[in-house]
């Protein structure tokens, strides 16, 4: 499957990121002003499929760029999922430079053997923490 990552906020629709988010348990009754908010104060990673308009994946990290960051609303669009987007896209964040170096930290109930993958360990059932090396 061919796809593309891009990076920021200004590259993407809110109300698609909205449309992806409403698919989740932990953002599915947010408004859209809130989201939009949360877009314009973090890093937004998004996934296209090669030749499509429409996005398949969002996540976005928060971060003080000296310590830490906080992984969060990673999401892949139903209908795209089991093809490795999710893998591809927490891969692309965790390798940016911006964030190596720094302890990463993240909430899931259900995808922690995603995250292992990429040096998260689960500390508490939900929380995962990816040590600084």
């Amino acid at each position: 499957m061919n796809y593309r990552i891009i990076d920021g906020a200004d590259e993407m629709d809110s109300k698609e990121v909205a449309a992806l988010l409403k698919t989740t348990y932990w953002a599915n009754k947010r408004s859209l002003d809130t989201i939009e908010k949360t877009m314009r104060n973090s890093s937004c990673y998004g996934v296209y499929l090669e030749g499509e308009k429409k996005l398949a994946g969002f996540a976005r990290v928060i971060s003080d760029y000296a310590t830490t960051y906080y992984l969060c609303d990673v999401v892949i669009d139903p209908a795209c999922r089991n093809k490795g987007l999710g893998k591809a896209l927490v891969s692309h964040i965790v390798s940016l430079p911006e964030y190596a170096g720094l302890r990463g930290l993240l909430l899931t109930k259900d995808a922690h053997g995603l995250y292992e993958k990429f040096g998260f360990e689960n500390v508490s059932g939900r929380a995962m923490i990816k040590p600084t090396h």
